[in-house]
């Protein structure tokens, strides 16, 4: 009953652990999907960026561009369902007519935007999927119409003119008659060169710069897996072999090169300072995982050689009249081990029935959602428990095979 305690409590902590270490990963980069796209697609022809407080000032007419029309292909690749969201941008220096404000950026985007996919469906995207963290008083503009949102600090300059319920006229660079009438609609704020510019439909950056159906960046935000030594080898460099096993994971390496090869042209780059920060934390805690299962098997195997040392001395009479009538040191051990395995069996089972159900509570404890029973697990543990038996119960078995059945049943 001891040994089969034990192992039901180690495979009741290596279930839990290893159910939620399968989990974990996908879990957490869902998490991490909060803090925004963790790539971003760019023209491999654009000219040298004039940048400055991240604010892009290159005249409309410079620079290369990205054709909305091919979007749609970013959710045929291999790992499509890893893409979860993406958003197009379109910077373009603008003049408004009136009020304190005179020059500004507009930036065009989508918010919640339907893209057609080109086996026939379509996709919900915006920046609700890939800049979440962004907080906006009011509501977003509709794509689609001549709707804004200013960003909070050019909104200050201007709180009269600029605010929300109010109209702001889009004036052209030679002065004449307005370009466009934006009904404001939000204030956003983000913490970047967004807070000094109004934001508002890709259509409307479009027709105002002269570029219909096109866009300058694309963020991305795709669940990934942390990094390892794979993952950063130039993939021109690998073996047939080594390719599809790249390939065929969801490394933020792999992921860039399908979208580059589904958007020719393009440059795509992780934006380290999120990928970086997720790469390391999963991969903590993942090792933590893989500590505490390891724990939780030495434990029980400890446990499993006390209780089985305390059963060989217990039954060292039984065992000195087996020799006594032929048995063979094979054999006492053999039956040793038989009586171990039936023993794994039934606390390995046990164990992953409390495990899973310790899996659902930590699941919901920590990520709000119970873990998923994974059956394909049973046989792993099943296995765990009884190399953990055999282990433990091998020293005790060797001291029991160098019995001498003469002093045993002499009572010495």
């Amino acid at each position: 009953m001891l040994t089969v305690a034990a192992l039901v409590v180690g495979m009741a902590v290596a279930t839990a652990t290893l159910t939620v270490a399968l989990e974990v990963g996908d879990r957490m980069a869902r998490e991490f999907r909060s803090l925004g796209a963790n790539l971003i697609v760019t023209p491999q022809s654009d000219t040298l960026p004039l940048e400055i407080g991240g604010v892009d000032y290159r005249p409309v007419d410079e620079g290369a561009y990205l054709q909305e029309s091919d979007l749609g292909k970013l959710k045929t690749i291999f790992w499509r369902h890893n893409i979860l969201g993406f958003t197009p941008f379109l910077d373009v220096p603008a003049q408004l007519a009136g009020g304190k404000v005179a020059n500004t950026t507009l930036i065009g985007t989508w918010y919640e935007h339907e893209v057609p996919v080109p086996d026939g469906t379509t996709f919900t995207t915006g920046l609700g999927a890939t800049h979440p963290s962004w907080q906006i008083r009011g509501r977003w503009f509709r794509d689609g119409a001549n709707e804004a949102v200013v960003g909070a600090a050019l909104a200050a300059n201007d709180p009269e003119a600029l605010a929300i319920g109010k109209k702001i006229q889009l004036a052209h660079a030679d002065g004449a008659s307005p370009a466009a009438s934006l009904d404001v609609t939000g204030v956003v704020s983000t913490g970047g060169a967004e807070d000094n510019a109004i934001l508002v439909p890709l259509a409307v950056a479009q027709s105002y710069s002269g570029h219909p159906g096109q866009f300058r960046q694309l963020y991305v935000s795709a669940l990934t897996k942390p990094a390892d030594a794979l993952a950063v080898r130039d993939p021109k460099s690998l073996t047939p072999t080594e390719y599809d096993r790249w390939f065929c994971s969801p490394y933020i390496s792999s992921i860039s090169y399908q979208i580059e090869q589904s958007l020719p042209g393009t440059d795509v780059h992780a934006i380290r300072k999120v990928a970086d920060s997720e790469g390391r934390i999963l991969s903590r805690v993942s090792t933590l995982l893989w500590i505490v299962t390891l724990a939780a098997l030495i434990a029980a195997a400890l446990a499993v050689v006390a209780t089985s040392a305390a059963a060989v001395l217990e039954r060292r009479i039984e065992i000195g009249l087996m020799k006594a009538l032929g048995a063979t040191n094979t054999s006492v051990t053999t039956l040793f081990l038989v009586e171990h395995l039936t023993l794994a069996l039934i606390g390995g089972a046990i164990g992953f029935v409390l495990g899973a159900g310790l899996a659902r509570f930590l699941g919901e404890s920590v990520f709000g959602t119970p873990a998923s029973p994974r059956i394909i697990l049973l046989p792993i543990i099943l296995g765990l428990a009884a190399l953990v038996a055999l282990i433990g119960g091998l020293i005790p078995l060797r001291r029991a095979a160098r019995f001498d059945p003469a002093p045993i049943l002499r009572g010495e």
